[in-house]
């Protein structure tokens, strides 16, 4: 179904902002996050957005390579730990990590860049060049499968 035009967002973009919706409530709750998915999944309305496997894959993504993706923020957050960071700008690093790690067919400015947009929308006055910062160092210097 095409979107209407109250929306202009590109489908990548809202798919990101689902996956960020479901990690944040999961991260904040301290809930497993394939039952968040499938509460998230089951609230939606018919019919689904076309962008929705994109949210999934995202965010089974993220949640299979936690452990890998949170060491190498944690690697390369120069004085941040994962738990001083908003929990917003924490699961968009996230996201971004796995886009550059794992989503052959996205970029590495596309990963970081749709990170920087959704933090300017979503998150603090610091968030975007905070993020820039260390997903731009991360796609540079940490070594990849």
């Amino acid at each position: 179904m095409p979107e209407g035009p109250k929306t202009n967002m590109p489908a990548r973009r809202r798919a990101r902002k689902r996956a960020l919706d479901v990690l944040y409530q999961a991260d904040l709750r301290d809930l497993p996050v394939p039952g968040v998915l499938d509460a998230y999944v089951e609230r939606l309305e018919s019919p689904k957005p076309e962008h929705l496997p994109y949210t999934i894959s995202l965010v089974h993504g993220v949640d299979q390579n936690l452990r890998r993706i949170d060491e190498t923020i944690s690697t390369y957050a120069e004085g941040w730990t994962l738990d001083r960071m908003p929990v917003v700008d924490r699961n968009l690093a996230r996201i971004a990590v796995y886009e550059l790690f794992y989503v052959d067919e996205i970029d590495d400015p596309v990963a970081i860049t749709e990170a920087v947009e959704l933090a300017r929308e979503l998150s603090t006055d610091d968030s975007p060049r905070f993020l820039n910062g260390l997903l731009g160092r991360i796609a540079d210097y940490a070594p990849r499968d």
